[in-house]
C-alpha cells in the first residue's frame, strides 16, 4: 500500500478563506484510491523536518498573522523549508504561503521585509485590492479536449514578479493573476506549485488535486504507475458550470 504524509504549516494562523479545504481535497483524493495519507499540523517553535513530509501545505493569511510568523519561518524553519523544495518535495503555497516562499515583500510604504527565498520571486504590496473569480490555464493539466483551466477566488494587493528559473502556473483566463500587469498566475519551480487562488483551490480543481498527489507518490515510489481514475462526473459539472458562468 501506498502511504502519503501531508504536513500543513501554521494551519492555526495561515488558514484564511477556508485554505484547509486543500488539505481535504488531498487526503479524500488518497483514501478512495486505498493511499494511506495523515496530516501533521506544524506551528510556531515547532520542530519541521522536511523528510518527515511528502506534501507539505502553506495557506494565506492576513498581514497581521503573517507578522506573526514571520521570525519562526525566517530564523527557524527556512533552510528546512529551502531543502525541502531543492529535494522535489510537493509543496503547496496559497497566497501568503506564496508570497513568503519568495526572496521579498515590499509594502506599499516602500519597507522591505525579507521572505524565505525559497523561489526566485518577490512581491510588492499596492494600495489597490484585486478581487474575483480566478480562471487560468495550466498547460500540464491539458489532455485532449481538456483545456487545462484552473479555478479560484483571489483576494490580494500584492503583486508577485518571478524571476530566472521560476515559470507561472498558468495563463490568466478571466481575473488579475499574480500582478495583473503580465498576465501570468501563480509559480513553479521544481515540485513547488504556488497560487493566488482562495476558496478553496483544490476541491474545485480534481485534475490538479492528482497532479500533486502523483508527484509526491513518484518522488516517494520511483516506480510509481500512476492513480486509478475516480468518477467524477459531479466535480466535472460542476467546474464546466463555474467556467462557463466567469467566461462565457
Amino acid at each position: 500500500m501506498y502511504e502519503l504524509t501531508i504536513c500543513h504549516l501554521y494551519p492555526d494562523l495561515m488558514n484564511l478563506y477556508g485554505d484547509s479545504g486543500n488539505i481535504i481535497a488531498l487526503s479524500k483524493r488518497c483514501q478512495w484510491r486505498g493511499i494511506d495519507v495523515k496530516t501533521v499540523h506544524v506551528s510556531l517553535n515547532d520542530t519541521f523536518r522536511y523528510d518527515d513530509y511528502d506534501i507539505i501545505f502553506m495557506g494565506g493569511g492576513q498581514d497581521y498573522e503573517q507578522t506573526i510568523i514571520q521570525d519562526d519561518l525566517v530564523n527557524g524553519k527556512r533552510q528546512h523549508i529551502i531543502e525541502a523544495v531543492e529535494a522535489g518535495k510537493v509543496f503547496l503555497g496559497i497566497c501568503g504561503g506564496l508570497q513568503l516562499l519568495g526572496k521579498s515583500y515590499k509594502t506599499h510604504s516602500g519597507q522591505e521585509i525579507e521572505c524565505v527565498g525559497a523561489l526566485n520571486l518577490w512581491t510588492h504590496g499596492g494600495e489597490t485590492r484585486q478581487i474575483g473569480n480566478l480562471v487560468f490555464q495550466c498547460d500540464f493539466l491539458m489532455r485532449g479536449d481538456d483545456p487545462g483551466y484552473v479555478i479560484g477566488f483571489e483576494n490580494h494587493s500584492g503583486k508577485t514578479y518571478l524571476g530566472e528559473g521560476v515559470k507561472p502556473m498558468g495563463k490568466v483566463i478571466k481575473g488579475f493573476g499574480n500582478n495583473s500587469e503580465d498576465g501570468f498566475e501563480g509559480a513553479v519551480y521544481k515540485n513547488t506549485y504556488c497560487s493566488y487562488s482562495h476558496g478553496s483551490l483544490l476541491p474545485k480543481n480534481p485534475a490538479l488535486t492528482d497532479h500533486l498527489i502523483t508527484l509526491a507518490l513518484l518522488n516517494k515510489y520511483p516506480d510509481f504507475q500512476g492513480l486509478e481514475p475516480l468518477p467524477d462526473r459531479l466535480e466535472l459539472l460542476t467546474r464546466q458550470s463555474l467556467i462557463k458562468r466567469f467566461v462565457g
